[in-house]
């Protein structure tokens, strides 16, 4: 056994729920010696570059959450405004992209997983998304952790998806099958010029929590899976590049859109670097 399968298997002893809630009072712990001892070895471990920050000092946030959604200077992130132009959702690396093929996106090599399990089951939803198009980008811990939207969408359901809290990086999507479709997640639904578009955020091993804008945190929320359909109730829209939702502590989101709609930029591929608002793609003329 490698170290890469050692890996995957102290996942599955691991006590998940226990360790992401205990590192999650850490986190909002709002003692300076506490806080401050995290937030100063998290910025020398992973090089964070403090100065994109509108906020740069470190010490100043009340607690390791707040410095770990820390706001991004916007001038920093500008959103592309290429004529029928998709912006990339988040800082970090395409984990992988391309068609969603007989009801099943890519996740590693040897690894596929069920489009209808990562929606939380609805059959009905994911048939339209069938031959369409998905990008899964992973939020390493150095990266800015808030989500953005790659287009124009009016709010039409949310979905929260209990599971799982394995870790999503690329070793454990090489290694656990169907991670990301596993995963305790939200599953955002939107109305675009493009047709349906699906934005879901993965939780993942010691993640605290995962917000959006519109209703707050969301996990952990049930042990079922819960649904809450906007499309009669709210006139929720957001613009590209507004803030979708947060991690607090880093994670993946996967955007899905149906067939035909969308093209994905051509030079991006797996482990292609990303910046929240980058061209990441084209409508479909």
């Amino acid at each position: 056994m490698n170290k890469d399968q050692l890996f995957a298997l102290a996942q599955h002893i691991t006590p998940q729920k226990a360790l992401s809630r205990f590192v999650g009072n850490i986190a909002e712990c709002k003692n300076n010696w506490v806080k401050d001892t995290f937030i100063g070895q998290f910025v020398k471990k992973y090089n964070v570059d403090m100065s994109e920050a509108i906020n740069e000092d470190p010490f100043s946030y009340q607690n390791f959450n707040d410095f770990f959604t820390r706001a991004i200077k916007p001038e920093l992130r500008p959103i592309t405004q290429t004529e029928n132009s998709i912006a990339c959702p988040a800082d970090g690396a395409v984990s992988q992209l391309g068609d969603i093929e007989y009801g099943t996106i890519y996740q590693a090599k040897g690894h596929n997983y069920s489009l209808t399990s990562l929606l939380g089951g609805d059959a009905e939803l994911s048939n339209q998304f069938l031959g369409g198009k998905f990008a899964t980008v992973y939020l390493s811990p150095k990266d800015y952790h808030r989500v953005h939207m790659p287009l124009d969408g009016k709010l039409t359901k949310m979905i929260h998806v209990p599971g799982k809290l394995f870790s999503v990086n690329k070793v454990t999507a090489e290694q656990i099958p169907s991670v990301f479709a596993r995963n305790e997640r939200t599953v955002c639904l939107f109305e675009t010029e493009a047709g349906p578009m699906a934005v879901i955020l993965v939780g993942a091993m010691i993640v605290a929590s995962i917000e959006t804008v519109w209703a707050g945190q969301t996990t952990p929320f049930s042990k079922n899976v819960t649904t809450w359909d906007y499309a009669k109730l709210s006139t929720i829209s957001l613009k590209k590049g507004d803030e979708l939702g947060r991690f607090k502590l880093g994670s993946t989101a996967i955007v899905l859109f149906g067939k035909d709609a969308v093209e994905w930029e051509a030079t991006l591929e797996a482990d292609s670097p990303t910046k929240m608002g980058m061209l990441f793609g084209s409508i479909s003329q």
